[in-house]
């Protein structure tokens, strides 16, 4: 009998992934439910016999098993968008049922695991450290320092954290392993519990993914066996976007408010319960099970540019015409990924922007779209790579408009904890508005505005407006407890510097 197989996918389901299956069920089909491709402008994608046809409907059943379908795009293994990647992390996405235990072994699953354990834990965090794993989820601070500095810290209690917190526009990599490939992060932080002598780990999961949650579940229950002695539970967040920073998630999994704390101490030394803690991204932890395989850390080394070894899961989001996961080493530039990978803009109009590094990344433009994907080359160019998300504009878009999105962004997410992001966020909004209507300011509106050095009497020009824009975003940057009022200068800055035309 023919094998129709269907992503399960969050992404796929939302676009009737579901009632597809159950239409090839009815046709008398065996039906298999497997990752996604990360083709998503072609979700939901079905393939038989290694052939794909998409974005397909219950009413395409008869024509693709009469082999008549016109939406037939051929051997998916063989499509451009795959077979010009280099999976690591998704190696087996599309291929292989996200909770079958026979499917992740057959395809190299616990290998990493198992001769982590043959290692001394040493070993382990030193091939970490070979490798040049960086985290994947903001800084990009070596993973392997981190996991050197839990295993030195004295301790009778350690924790490995897990921050599946995905809340940054325009990324998906986090849902899309743990909801097609859960037992490689569970066998990542199984490697990471070995390697710093820690019995205790948590995934944080923000609740706005119920689908992910239930396979963590599912997965923790079927694998136990594998990575006993080590416990993993899954904590689900309230969906606060500050809970995405570390120590703001150690305080809500201990039941606390969703709290920035201030550093020092670092989690690494005093984090969950005030013990030594681990605290990694999900695409951080799952590449540790191919750094652990035979040679894999010296493979993973060779690939990228500098400093920014690997691979990374780069989502294609917002405008674009090929939206989805593409996984390729460090050094890709913006132009590749945007207009030859991604295909332009959905829209058909040209290009005016990305943001790379959800909402408090900086805005590019196609001036700079030959920038190599690389954390140093970003950083000097004031921007981020951050979780590996980018969100395409097009020509339409009013960037003042975007810049004082994200001042209110950050007013609305912000814990409340320090006063830079607390009240200069709101003061930034407010700051925007009177810089797009031109007009002066009232002396009741000065004294609204933060005490800084600077300010002004009431009458400032615009030119003065603009200025106290820039004491702004500095005061923010560098007074700011944690990323999120820090990072918000970064497309405010930006969007004021390349497109000053859309602040008149």
């Amino acid at each position: 009998m023919t094998t129709v197989r269907i992503p399960d996918d969050a992404q796929a389901i939302a676009l009737g992934a579901d009632a597809l299956a159950e239409a090839f069920a009815k046709a008398g089909r065996k039906v298999e439910r497997v990752s996604s491709w990360g083709m998503h402008w072609l979700e939901p994608l079905v393939e038989i016999d290694g052939k794909g046809f998409g974005p397909a409907t219950p009413d395409d059943v008869v024509a693709i098993l009469d082999g008549s379908s016109a939406k037939a795009i051929g051997i998916i293994a063989d499509h451009p968008w795959i077979a010009s990647q280099q999976r690591l992390t998704f190696a087996r996405a599309g291929k292989t049922r996200p909770l079958s235990l026979e499917d992740y072994q057959s395809s190299g699953g616990w290998h990493g695991l198992t001769r982590a354990r043959a290692m001394a834990p040493a070993d382990v965090v030193a091939e970490v450290l070979s490798s040049g794993l960086r985290g994947r989820g903001g800084a990009g601070f070596p993973a392997g320092i981190k996991w050197k500095t839990v295993a030195d810290a004295p301790g009778v209690e350690k924790y490995v954290v897990c921050n599946a917190d995905e809340g940054d526009s325009g990324t998906f990599a986090d849902r899309m392993l743990m909801e097609g490939d859960p037992f490689q992060l569970i066998e990542g932080m199984a490697i990471a519990a070995y390697a710093v002598g820690a019995g205790q780990g948590y995934i944080y999961v923000r609740s706005e993914y119920p689908h992910a949650i239930a396979k963590l579940n599912a997965a923790i229950k079927l694998a136990q066996q594998h990575i006993a002695p080590f416990q993993l539970e899954v904590r689900v967040g309230a969906g606060a976007y500050v809970c995405g920073e570390e120590t703001s998630l150690l305080n809500s999994i201990e039941g606390k408010r969703g709290e920035v704390r201030a550093k020092p101490p670092l989690p690494a030394l005093e984090g969950l319960f005030g013990c030594p803690t681990v605290v990694n991204n999900v695409l951080t932890l799952a590449a540790v099970p191919h750094i652990l395989s035979d040679g894999g850390s010296a493979l993973y080394a060779r690939l990228g540019i500098e400093r920014s070894k690997g691979t990374m899961p780069i989502q294609l989001a917002g405008n674009i015409k090929h939206g989805g996961l593409y996984e390729t080493a460090f050094g890709i530039s913006l132009d590749e990924l945007v207009n030859e990978i991604g295909g332009g803009t959905a829209s058909g109009r040209p290009v005016k922007a990305v943001q790379v590094g959800g909402p408090l990344g900086a805005y590019i433009p196609p001036a700079q779209f030959h920038l190599p994907f690389d954390y140093e080359a970003y950083a000097g160019a004031d921007a981020l790579i951050g979780h590996g998300g980018i969100t395409v504009f097009d020509d339409s878009t009013d960037m003042g408009a975007m810049a004082r999105f994200a001042f209110q962004f950050c007013a609305a997410e912000s814990c409340g904890k320090c006063t830079p992001c607390r009240i200069g966020s709101t003061r930034g909004v407010e700051l925007i508005d009177r810089i797009r209507e031109g007009g002066k300011v009232t002396a009741d509106a000065v004294e609204a505005l933060p005490q800084m050095h600077n300010a002004r009497k009431a009458g400032r020009s615009r030119e003065e407006e603009l200025q106290l824009l820039e004491d702004l975003c500095e005061t923010m940057q560098f007074g700011s407890l944690c990323a999120l009022g820090g990072f918000t200068p970064y497309p405010v800055r930006s969007a004021l510097k390349h497109w000053p035309e859309d602040f008149s």
